[in-house]
């Protein structure tokens, strides 16, 4: 895995503070694969979260909090929520190939 501890610890810190305390964040993508160079980081969040509005005021203050704590690098964010239905290919995927940070 391609993230320092304190940058995995930034991350599972500001989905809590962000999502509350049973978010659960993985990393998936090529940030996984040590042998591989550069990369964004991708992330998908689980929450039991239900209001959509909030879901997105949420995705938001995660995303500029990872920013300003880790610097300016592209940070992509999939959510896996009860209230956005259907569980998408991308999240399968990313549970079954990412690390649960």
């Amino acid at each position: 895995m391609r993230l320092t501890p304190e940058q995995a610890a930034i991350i599972r810190s500001t989905a809590a503070e962000v999502f509350g305390s049973d978010a659960r964040v993985w990393l998936f993508g090529s940030r996984v694969d040590d042998s591989k160079r550069g990369g964004d980081i991708d992330l998908l969040v689980q929450t039991a979260q239900t209001q959509p509005d909030a879901l997105a005021r949420a995705s938001i203050a995660m995303l500029a909090r990872l920013h300003r704590a880790l610097g300016e690098q592209k940070i992509d964010l999939i959510l896996d929520a009860p209230v956005l239905g259907a569980t998408r290919d991308i999240i399968t995927t990313a549970k079954a190939t990412g690390v649960l940070l």
